[in-house]
C-alpha cells in the first residue's frame, strides 16, 4: 500500500487506519472498513516511514480517518514534523463517552469489567516544547497478540455504536469529540500569541515594580497595611484565611468563610481593600511573572487542554489556566505583525441550547436575532434584563429562593417546554437516574454514599435528620443532572463550532484547493513566518485559544474578513448538526483586534 488507500465498500464508505506502535518501535497500520474488517495488509513502518506515510495521504480528498489510543501523545510528533491531520478517532476519549452512555449501556464495551482503557487518558507532556518522539504512546499494546489491543477496542466501539438505538447522534459525539483533541493539541502546539513585555507593564501597573519571590509587591503591601488597619491587628496575614477570618470576627462581622461572594454583603471599611487585595492576590499567583515566565516560549503561551475533562464533556486544563485568563492581562495577547486575532463569543449560548433541547419554539423566538435576554423582556415576562438572566440562570442551575424563585413562575408560563425539561431532569436526578446530552453523553449515577443516605431515610428507623440529609443530597444532585444536559449539549454545540470552523480554516489555505471552493476569499501566497510562529502554522490562520462558548483564530490581516465569515457561518452549521432545522439562533459577538483587551 503506498499512498493511496483502498476504498471501503461498508456503509459508511469510510476508510480507517489503526495505529499502533510494535516491539522495536515501529509502527503497525491496519487499514479497515467502518465495520473494522481489513481491507488490506497490514503495514509495518519506521517512526520515519510512518510519518512520511502520513504526509504523503493528507493532502488528499479522501485522506484516511487516522485511529489511535490517544490524541495528545501521538499528534505532537506529527506536528513538529510540518504535518496535520484533517480527522481522527481517539480511543480513550471515545471509550469514555461509549462506556458511561445510556445509549450503549448494553453493550459489551459497556458492560465490561474496567480495564486499562478506563484509565486517565494522557499525562503531561513537557510544558516547553510538544512531544518529539512517537515511541511512547501505546506502550502497552506492543504487537497484534497485546491484551485487549487497540484493534479489539476500536471494534467493540464500533460495534457499540452501530447496536445503539440513534447511533447518527453517538456517531457525531465521536467524530466531534475526536476533532476537539486533534484542536487542543494544535492550540498547544502553535500557541497563543504573547507579549511578556506587554504583560510586565501590565502586571506593574496593577502590583507595583516586580519584587523577589516571596515578598508583597508595592500595591499589595500597601492594602495589607490598609487591612490590618481596618482590623486592628498589626501582625495580621490577609494571605491566610484562618487568621483572616478570625480577624474579621473579632472585628464584629459575622462571617462564616472569607469568601469574596459573602464579604460583598457587609458593610465595614475593611471591605473595600480586602476585595481589592484578593483580586490583585489571585493576578499574582495565577498570572505573575511567575507564571509568565513558566508558560510563555518564544512569545507564546501554549495552554495545556484536557478534552473532556469534565463530566459534563467541558474541557480542563493540566496548567497554565488557559480557561481563566484575567481581563488585567489580556492585553498582552497581541497578534503578530501584519496578523490579526478574530475574537468570538457565543452569546447567552446555554439558554439558547435549552430553548432547542425542548423544542420550545416562544422560548426560540425570544433570541431570534437578538439578546436572549432582551427579548425576554420585549416578550412581557419580566421587567428587566437583570431579571430575565437570573431567572434563566435558577431555571438551569436549579435555584429556588431569593429573586430567582420570584421569577421562575413567569418563565415556566412563557417557556413551558423549556423549563419542563430542567425539571424533569432534576428530577430524574433525585431519584438517582442518569440523563443524557443532545449527542450521548450521559451523566454519572451517584456514588455509593448517596444512595446508602436515601435508603436509610426509607429506614423505619429513620430520624428526622436521615430525612432531611436524604433530602438535601437528592435535591443537590437533581441540580446537578439539571444542568448537566444543558451545559453538556453546549459543549458538544462547541465542539462542532470548532471542528467546522478549523475545517473551513484549513479549506481556506489548502494549496490544492481552488480558489472557488473556498467561496470569495481566495487564499493569497504563502508569507514567511512570523518571530514564534511554527510551521505548519506560520502563514495559515489557526485557531489559539478556547474557552466553553469563546475562540480566537490567529490569521494573517488578509485573510481576517474570511476568518470571521468561517466562524459565524460555524455557529450556523453546528446548531444544524445538533438541533435540525429547528429555528433557534446562535448569535455571536464577532471582532477583528490586534490584541485580546479590544475585543471586550
Amino acid at each position: 500500500m503506498g499512498a493511496a488507500l483502498p476504498e471501503a465498500t461498508g456503509q459508511n464508505s469510510e476508510v480507517y487506519v489503526l495505529v499502533r506502535q510494535a516491539s522495536g518501535g515501529e509502527f503497525l497500520l491496519d487499514t479497515l472498513d467502518d465495520a473494522g474488517t481489513p481491507i488490506a495488509e497490514p503495514l509495518r513502518l519506521s517512526p520515519a516511514a510512518f510519518s512520511s506515510f502520513v504526509s504523503s495521504v493528507e493532502p488528499s480528498s479522501a485522506a484516511p480517518r487516522w485511529v489511535w489510543e490517544d490524541t495528545a501523545h501521538v499528534y505532537p510528533a506529527l506536528l513538529a514534523g510540518g504535518i496535520r491531520v484533517q480527522r481522527c478517532h481517539d480511543l480513550r476519549l471515545c471509550h469514555v463517552i461509549l462506556k458511561n452512555s445510556a445509549l450503549t449501556a448494553t453493550t459489551d464495551l459497556a458492560l465490561a469489567a474496567p480495564g486499562r482503557w478506563d484509565l486517565a487518558s494522557s499525562t503531561v507532556n513537557d510544558l516547553a516544547e510538544p512531544r518529539a518522539t512517537l515511541f511512547d504512546f501505546d506502550a502497552t499494546s506492543t504487537d497484534d497478540g497485546a491484551d485487549e489491543s487497540a484493534l479489539r477496542e476500536f471494534r467493540r466501539q464500533l460495534e457499540a455504536v452501530a447496536s445503539a438505538a440513534e447511533p447518527g447522534r453517538l456517531r457525531l459525539l465521536l467524530a466531534a469529540e475526536s476533532a476537539g483533541a486533534l484542536i487542543a493539541a494544535e492550540m498547544r502546539y502553535a500557541g497563543l500569541p504573547w507579549r511578556t513585555d506587554v504583560h510586565d507593564l501590565l502586571l506593574t501597573r496593577e502590583l507595583g515594580t516586580r519584587v523577589a519571590p516571596g515578598v508583597r509587591p508595592e500595591q499589595l503591601e500597601g492594602l495589607a497595611q490598609r487591612i490590618r488597619f481596618e482590623l486592628d491587628d498589626a501582625a495580621l496575614n490577609p494571605d491566610s484565611p484562618q487568621d483572616l477570618f478570625k480577624a474579621l470576627q473579632r472585628a464584629g462581622l459575622a462571617v462564616t468563610s472569607t469568601r469574596g461572594w459573602e464579604l460583598k454583603k457587609l458593610q465595614h471599611p475593611v471591605i473595600e481593600p480586602l476585595l481589592q487585595y484578593k483580586k490583585l492576590s489571585r493576578l499574582l499567583s495565577a498570572n505573575g511573572w511567575a507564571w509568565m515566565e513558566s508558560w510563555v516560549v518564544d512569545g507564546r503561551f501554549h495552554p495545556d487542554y484536557v478534552p473532556g475533562g469534565v463530566v459534563t464533556g467541558r474541557w480542563a486544563t493540566r496548567g497554565g489556566g488557559a480557561l481563566q485568563l484575567p481581563r488585567q492581562i489580556r492585553g498582552a495577547v497581541v497578534a503578530d505583525d501584519g496578523w490579526k486575532l478574530v475574537v468570538a463569543d457565543a452569546a447567552q449560548l446555554e439558554p439558547r441550547i435549552l430553548a432547542a433541547l425542548a423544542q420550545d419554539p416562544s422560548m426560540a423566538r425570544a433570541g431570534r436575532g437578538t439578546d436572549l435576554y432582551a427579548g425576554i423582556v420585549s416578550s412581557g415576562v419580566v421587567e428587566t434584563r437583570d431579571h430575565a438572566k437570573v431567572a434563566m440562570l435558577g431555571a438551569m442551575y436549579g435555584a429556588t429562593t431569593g429573586e430567582s424563585g420570584r421569577l421562575m413562575p413567569r418563565l415556566a408560563r412563557a417557556y413551558p417546554l423549556a423549563i419542563a425539561l430542567t425539571e424533569s431532569a432534576a428530577r430524574a436526578g433525585e431519584r438517582g437516574e442518569v440523563v443524557t446530552t443532545r449527542l450521548g453523553r450521559s451523566s454519572p449515577t451517584p456514588p455509593p454514599g448517596w444512595h446508602e443516605t436515601q435508603a436509610r431515610a426509607y429506614d423505619p428507623a429513620a430520624t428526622g435528620t436521615d430525612e432531611r440529609r436524604a433530602r438535601s443530597q437528592a435535591r443537590d444532585w437533581g441540580r446537578f443532572t439539571r444542568n448537566f444536559i444543558v451545559q453538556g449539549s453546549a459543549a458538544e454545540w462547541a465542539l462542532c463550532w470548532m471542528a467546522e470552523i478549523r475545517r473551513e480554516l484549513t479549506a481556506l489555505t489548502r494549496a490544492d484547493v481552488p480558489p472557488a471552493a473556498a467561496g470569495e476569499y481566495a487564499a493569497p501566497a504563502a508569507a514567511s513566518g512570523p518571530p514564534g510562529a511554527r510551521a505548519p502554522f506560520d502563514s495559515a490562520p489557526h485557531l489559539v485559544f478556547f474557552l466553553h462558548d469563546e475562540v480566537i483564530v490567529h490569521t494573517p490581516a488578509v485573510h481576517a474578513d474570511a476568518v470571521a465569515h468561517i466562524i459565524t457561518t460555524a455557529a450556523d452549521t453546528a446548531g444544524r448538526l445538533l438541533f435540525g432545522d429547528f429555528p433557534v439562533d446562535f448569535m455571536l459577538t464577532v471582532a477583528t483586534v490586534d490584541n485580546y483587551a479590544e475585543a471586550k
